[in-house]
């Protein structure tokens, strides 16, 4: 970040920037629908998030983490399924990245 940068953003020079990723997959492509799965990943080094770590999801759904400031930065592409592959198992494919910049 130059000095340009900060004062731009609001940061001092002394200030870094380090992002904070959420995945979630939701039950259907809406933001508002349930979240199924999810994972974290902490840029800040502060804390270290492990697959399953929690048997209780971190937002209820999407725009639930929208809501406490995190930013959509990546939706899933509605796929839809091949014909008679309908109620075959396979990946979770409503998938959302957030984002959240946190300044150390």
């Amino acid at each position: 970040m130059t000095i340009a940068d900060s004062e731009t953003t609001g940061t001092t020079a002394a200030s870094t920037t380090r992002q904070q990723v959420l995945v979630l997959y939701l039950a259907t492509s809406a933001l508002d629908a349930k979240v199924v799965g999810w994972a974290r990943y902490d840029g800040t080094g502060t804390t270290s998030p492990t697959t399953g770590d929690s048997d209780e999801p971190p937002y209820p759904t999407g725009v639930a983490a929208l809501q406490d400031g995190w930013r959509l930065f990546q939706a899933a592409q509605l796929i839809p399924p091949y014909p008679g592959a309908e109620h075959e198992t396979s990946f979770l494919k409503h998938e959302f990245f957030f984002e959240r910049l946190v300044v150390l």
